[in-house]
């Protein structure tokens, strides 16, 4: 099924402008990444972590109240996509459920006429914490590995360094805007958990898969057409996988749009990240991957007329 009629786009024309537009998007997202930092959840930092929905609505600020007096000193509260439900963390540790339960006696006790129930309740040691934080970045880094030595053996090794260029641009991206859009409303969390890193292998997985697709068509021409140019060659190829790629990419789009806005809290996190990583991975298969194999191949090409 064919998206487009033929097409005939000069992507590798413009290649330039996009670059100065990643290079934009990644330095505005690292330096969010250094002022404002990632929120990292229960996860990763260690705690307790208690989901609470209260019968009336109450304010941010009151909970906040409500634990300093009841000695949580290290307490952060956050909507939980209502005005009723709310989501109350500690870094501070302790034995077997004290936290919670001291966290649980505060709002009793500030709210006596707002009855609450607890719809969820975690605890996770600082030390496990830790090695999940560390598990999580091997995890990306290896599958970042593995994809480039998959995609140097099966094409040439510049066509895998291409390829994890453009997955470190496509994580890159998203680790910036997910830093920027982070509590941009109070009920707009975008914590860094399990859920989130599952995101971001799944964005890998994707995003490299479109790049395979368009470097296998790429293999083909340049076995048909032998005389045409690798600029040429590389245009081509992008314009007759353009089709399969919106198709693929927009019928997924169109999914994490629907979980982001009817999958609430819990999905909004992963949804968010996928969301932003299925763009940037369709968009860096075509100007960073393929664009990294044009530019090695040109300065090949004028090393090889100096030597002459």
């Amino acid at each position: 099924m064919r998206l487009f009629g033929k097409t005939n786009i000069d992507f590798m024309g413009k290649r330039r402008l996009w670059y100065t537009v990643s290079a934009s998007i990644i330095l505005i997202g690292m330096i969010s990444l250094v002022i404002k930092g990632l929120d990292y959840g229960i996860d990763f930092l260690g705690g307790t972590e208690i989901i609470v929905r209260f019968n009336s609505p109450e304010e941010i600020g009151s909970l906040r109240d409500a634990l300093v007096k009841g000695g949580i000193a290290k307490g952060e509260v956050k909507s939980y996509g209502s005005e009723r439900d709310f989501v109350l963390r500690t870094t501070e540790q302790g034995t077997g459920t004290t936290v919670g339960d001291k966290m649980r006696a505060a709002l009793t006790q500030s709210f006596p006429t707002n009855k609450f129930e607890v719809l969820k309740e975690d605890k996770i040691g600082p030390k496990i914490g830790a090695e999940l934080r560390q598990k999580a970045f091997w995890a990306i880094l290896w599958s970042l590995v593995a994809i480039s030595i998959y995609v140097g053996f099966r094409f040439k090794w510049i066509y895998g360094v291409g390829a994890v260029v453009a997955l470190f641009h496509d994580v890159l991206v998203t680790l910036g805007i997910i830093s920027i859009f982070d509590g941009i409303t109070p009920s707009f969390n975008l914590e860094i958990t399990q859920d989130m890193i599952a995101a971001f292998l799944t964005l890998v997985g994707l995003s490299v898969n479109d790049t395979v697709v368009i470097f296998d068509r790429l293999r083909e021409n340049q076995k048909i057409f032998r005389s045409m140019g690798l600029l040429q060659l590389i245009n081509k190829s992008l314009n007759e996988t353009l089709s399969r790629t919106i198709i693929t990419s927009g019928t997924i789009f169109v999914v994490l749009i629907v979980m982001s806005l009817f999958g609430g809290e819990v999905f909004r996190g992963f949804s968010f990240a996928l969301t932003i990583g299925i763009v940037t991975g369709t968009y860096s298969s075509i100007y960073i991957a393929s664009a990294i194999v044009l530019e090695w191949a040109n300065r090949a090409k004028k090393e090889a007329k100096l030597i002459d």
